[in-house]
C-alpha cells in the first residue's frame, strides 16, 4: 500500500479522494484549512494555511507516492471590479501553495518507485468564461506548471492536473444554491447535469496509480463534455 499527500483533504474533491485512498488500503496524510478534521486510522490531518511562510509538518511520511494539491476559490465577477490584491491573493492560494507543497514534497516523492503529483486547473482555461478572469489566471499557470515540472521531472515523477467542470462541492454551494440555478446550470453542459465529486476523485486514483505509469505532462478534462463540444 501506498502513502499519500492531500492538500485540503477536508470537504469536497479532496475529502473523496481521501476517502477513496483510505478504503483502498492506502496510508494518507491529509491537511484542512478552517475544516477540522480528526485522524483516523489511515488517514492523518494536520491543519494548515498554505498561504502563510513555508510547510512545516511533523511526522511526514519519508516516502511518498503521490500528492494531491486540492485547495481553489471560484471568485467571479466582473474585471472591472476586481483588485489587483485579489489576483494576488488568489495565485497565492491556488499557485504558490501548490508550488510549496511540491518543493515540500520532492525528497519524499523522489523514494518512491512510481511518484505522481495531481493538480487542479478548470475547464475555464481553455473555454473562456465572462467573469472568470481571477480563477482563469491561476489555473492557467497551473497548467504551465504542469507540462514544465513533468519534462524536467520525467521519467521519475509524473506530473498531470484534472480540469473540471463545475463540480458539485461546498465550493460551488453558491452557484447551486437553488433549484432554478442549478436545473440551469444542469442544463448548460452537454451530460446535462454538474460534475459529481466521484467523477473527479476516480479519475485522480487513476492519475495516482500505476496504471497511469505512461501519463505525464496532460491536463485532462472531466467536464461532462463542456471543452470539447458546442
Amino acid at each position: 500500500m501506498g502513502n499519500y499527500f492531500v492538500v485540503g483533504g477536508s470537504s469536497g474533491i479532496g475529502a473523496q479522494i481521501v476517502n477513496d485512498l483510505e478504503k483502498d488500503g492506502h496510508y494518507i496524510y491529509a491537511t484542512y484549512d478552517s475544516n477540522s478534521q480528526t485522524s483516523r486510522d489511515n488517514v492523518k490531518y494536520h491543519a494548515l494555511d498554505v498561504t502563510q511562510g513555508d510547510i512545516e509538518l511533523e511526522d511526514f511520511p519519508g516516502r511518498l507516492d503521490g500528492v494531491v494539491y486540492c485547495p481553489g476559490s471560484i471568485n467571479l465577477k466582473p474585471f472591472n471590479r476586481f483588485k489587483v490584491q485579489d489576483f494576488a491573493d488568489d495565485f497565492a492560494l491556488q499557485v504558490l501553495g501548490a508550488i510549496k507543497t511540491i518543493n515540500f514534497s520532492l525528497a519524499s516523492l523522489r523514494k518512491s518507485d512510481n511518484p505522481s503529483i495531481v493538480l487542479f486547473s478548470t475547464v475555464a482555461v481553455q473555454k473562456g468564461f465572462d467573469f472568470h478572469s481571477q480563477v482563469s489566471t491561476s489555473k492557467g499557470a497551473i497548467e504551465g506548471l504542469v507540462r514544465s515540472l513533468a519534462s524536467e521531472f520525467s521519467p521519475t515523477i509524473r506530473v498531470n492536473a484534472i480540469a473540471p467542470g463545475l463540480t458539485d462541492t461546498p465550493l460551488a454551494s453558491r452557484l447551486l444554491s437553488t433549484d432554478k440555478k442549478r436545473a440551469s446550470l444542469d442544463d448548460m453542459n452537454p451530460m446535462k447535469r454538474v460534475g459529481r465529486v466521484t467523477d473527479i476523485s476516480g479519475l485522480a486514483l487513476f492519475l495516482l496509480s500505476e496504471k497511469a505509469s505512461w501519463i505525464t505532462g496532460q491536463v485532462i478534462h472531466a467536464d461532462g463534455g463542456m471543452s470539447a463540444i458546442n
